[in-house]
């Protein structure tokens, strides 16, 4: 799905579209914040560097990615 067919979707009158795509973006969103936070870390980042950058409090990313991380809760072939 283009940045396009994300916007269409985003502004569709079906609630049930739009609430899709929301989800799919949240599970996007986390992805990359799991994959950005790791590779901070690994160029050596600071937790209270890596909060800063996303707004959050250094308790809350260290928290978030620093528990072992099974299987998500999702699975990926429900994105749109």
């Amino acid at each position: 799905m283009d940045l396009r067919q994300v916007e269409a979707a985003a502004l569709t009158d079906d609630p049930r579209d739009g609430l899709r795509t929301v989800l799919a973006l949240h599970r996007l969103a986390d992805r990359l914040e799991d994959l950005h936070v790791a590779r901070a870390r690994e160029q050596g980042m600071s937790w209270a560097d890596i909060a800063a950058e996303l707004q959050v409090t250094r308790q809350t990313v260290h928290k978030k990615h620093t528990r072992p991380r099974g299987a998500r809760r999702w699975s990926s072939d429900a994105d749109l």
